[in-house]
């Protein structure tokens, strides 16, 4: 079973190379720019605040959160990026899931994405970007809302024509946005004359040892959201140029380039804001730091600067969800447990064009539905549950096809597998304590999909 279920994933990926399915358009900077068009969102002005406050207002501690945030999204791309890279197929953990452990688990991770996790982050992406511009242009709630709707009408007609223009457009809003960050960064850092206080010592709540590693373990969840997005790429893997060695460079390049940018993007901060100042900013609720920090180094013209960086990330985050997410439902179909029709690739541009569609309509239909927020909340659980499992499948993998040809490795293996599941278990063991009914309710999405998979399970066998 397991040899015949090898030599299937070596016959995928001679099929890949040949170029007889999807087109292969995403370029080693194109892989890059995905995954950071993704992980690089407007949270990145106001994350920080969160960051500093789970950590008793310590800069030093808080500095420190990002970047073991960074080294723990490091820890999971990596395992990405073996299964990436020696199993390079469109829709990546569903893949990865099916193989490792049952078709039923990969389908359960994509059903869950389909259904709301892909649609409500395009929903929340695309009312969050014209929401930004409403101090500057006013909106009403409904104008926002059709604002929403014509960017992910416009985008997906843009993924509709193909792969490579989607990752064009990905790869010039990538570095639109890093132009406002780059300079807001940089003039903190030559123009800033606040010495930060980098000690690691809380300025408020406990400070024993046992209490600080708590703070800044419950800090590094919320840096985790601004590093959320680094799965993405192994969704297009199929439609990657030379996947075995670009697929795992592009992984690591954007998570170590981002978690650097994080960090040195908070200290900047620091550096321009003085530290009573922002104890005041987050007493009353002020959480966007790196606005006020703009507004310091150049007036109305860093708020101009910061809106528009708000605004190209968005714009960016979105084009990323719209580029990826369909390929997931593709594998779904392709295995064999969800609609036919999902599995068709456009004759011209080669692309699944109609769960591409599907997923617009979904995605407008909570775009006009209220409470967005908590909404896509509930599959946040089950989403970090399909994670965990895709990083144990490293090694499952290794053990069920040991011969399978691996370009990329994970490095210090299995130590560095066993680290990553147990920090992922501890994340979500973290969340049902925090947060149990959101938790348990986002069980019941992928509960749903078991019936899903029974139906077309028992249709299959019928045929």
């Amino acid at each position: 079973m397991d040899n015949a279920f090898e030599k299937n994933i070596t016959h995928e990926n001679k099929i890949n190379d040949n170029n007889s399915g999807f087109k292969k358009e995403i370029s080693l900077f194109g892989g890059v720019s995905i995954l950071g068009g993704i992980m690089v969102g407007s949270g990145i002005f106001y994350l920080g605040s969160y960051v500093l406050m789970r950590t008793g207002m310590s800069q030093g501690l808080a500095l420190l959160s990002w970047i073991v945030g960074g080294i723990v999204s490091l820890l999971g791309g990596i395992c990405y990026a073996e299964l990436g890279a020696s199993d390079p197929s469109a829709g990546g953990s569903t893949v990865y899931l099916n193989k490792a452990y049952s078709p039923i688990v990969g389908f359960l991770s994509g059903f869950s994405s389909w259904l709301i996790g892909g649609p409500g982050s395009i929903a929340g992406l695309a009312i969050a970007l014209p929401s930004a511009l409403t101090n500057i242009f006013p909106m009403s709630d409904w104008t926002v809302k059709f604002v929403a709707i014509g960017l992910i009408i416009g985008l997906t007609a843009v993924n509709y024509y193909g792969v490579k223009s989607g990752s064009i457009v990905q790869n010039l809003s990538m570095i639109a946005k890093l132009i406002p960050i780059g300079i807001i960064l940089a003039l903190g850092l030559l123009f800033g004359d606040v010495s930060p206080d980098l000690s690691l010592t809380p300025v408020q709540g406990d400070t024993s040892f046992g209490s600080i590693i708590s703070m800044v373990a419950f800090a590094v969840v919320a840096s985790l959201w601004a590093y959320e997005g680094w799965t993405n790429l192994n969704t297009v893997a199929e439609e990657v140029k030379n996947p075995k060695r670009n697929l795992p460079l592009a992984i690591i390049i954007s998570i170590v380039s981002i978690t650097i940018l994080y960090t040195l993007f908070n200290y900047s901060i620091y550096r321009v804001i003085p530290f009573t100042e922002i104890e005041t900013l987050l007493a009353n609720n002020d959480f966007y730091l790196g606005t006020h920090a703009a507004q310091k180094l150049m007036g109305s013209t860093g708020q101009i600067l910061v809106i528009a960086a708000m605004v190209i990330a968005m714009f960016g985050s979105l084009n990323g969800c719209i580029l990826a997410f369909p390929r997931m439902y593709y594998a779904m179909s392709a295995e064999g447990h969800f609609f036919d029709s999902f599995k068709k690739l456009h004759p011209k541009y080669k692309v699944p064009y109609i769960p591409l569609i599907v997923q617009a309509v979904i995605s407008i239909v909570l775009v006009l539905l209220r409470d967005l927020n908590q909404l896509t909340s509930l599959v946040v659980f089950s989403g970090m549950l399909f994670n965990t499992l895709c990083v144990f499948a490293v090694f499952i993998y290794r053990r069920k096809f040991p011969d399978l040809e691996r370009p990329y490795k994970v490095f210090l293996y299995p130590f560095t597998v066993v680290v990553t599941t147990l920090i992922f278990i501890g994340l979500l063991i973290n969340t049902l304590i925090e947060d149990p009914v959101t938790s348990i309710i986002g069980l019941c999405v992928p509960a749903i999909g078991v019936l899903f998979y029974m139906y077309f399970d028992r249709k299959n066998k019928n045929i």
